[in-house]
């Protein structure tokens, strides 16, 4: 358990980094349900930061085939994203299926929302291995969701990021990128067209 809260304590301050060499600074917002306590943990409620995402979708998915290896050859998919709702909110999963000429893609992406921290984590699992990636940590601000993460690629450590952005009622784009000198570059190898079914 001590190791988990060690691992858990390092990405976090990586996230915590990032966020801050990236020049992005957390604002109150009149949105929030409670005023913001005092300190380095002060800012929004972002608890009902992915409600928008509750439902199903027609995802088209680009892939770069093979990333960090200077590659330009992208790959894509075609499917649905469903997102449930769970413990009142502060918590969803997504059930993603789609398939292209490369093949196809089953995951799950369970986020869960931290109040104390006012972060989310989102933990991902392909069901060809059955793992849980390393957790990415991170919250939204005007409208657009920055999360970061540690993990490896190929046995290399590497430094990963999600986008959320283009929000609207009826569409939005996920980006993720991964990194492999510590944050000075980043390599976008995913992006997400999701569009909300007609109910």
């Amino acid at each position: 358990m001590s190791q988990l809260r060690s691992g858990r304590a390092r990405i976090q301050s990586t996230a915590v980094i990032l966020r801050t060499l990236a020049g992005i600074v957390l604002l109150s917002s009149p949105r929030a349900a409670s005023p913001a306590p005092d300190g380095p943990m002060a800012g929004r409620d972002g608890s009902g930061d992915f409600d928008f995402d509750i439902g199903e979708w027609t995802t088209h998915l680009e892939r770069l085939k093979h990333p960090l290896s200077g590659s330009s050859e992208w790959v894509e998919y075609n499917g649905t994203s469903r997102v449930r709702s769970l413990l009142g909110g502060r918590a969803n999963v997504v059930e993603l299926e789609v398939t292209g000429a490369s093949g196809r893609i089953e995951g799950l992406s369970l986020r869960l929302y931290e109040p104390e921290a006012r972060q989310w984590t989102l933990n991902f699992a392909n069901v060809t291995d059955g793992h849980l990636t390393s957790p990415m940590i991170g919250d939204f601000q005007d409208g657009r969701g920055q999360f970061y993460g540690q993990d490896t690629f190929n046995g290399r450590a590497i430094l990963v990021r999600f986008i959320v952005s283009s929000v609207t009622t009826r569409s939005w784009r996920f980006e993720q990128a991964f990194s492999g000198d510590g944050g000075r570059t980043w390599e976008t190898n995913w992006i997400a067209t999701d569009t909300r079914l007609p109910r």
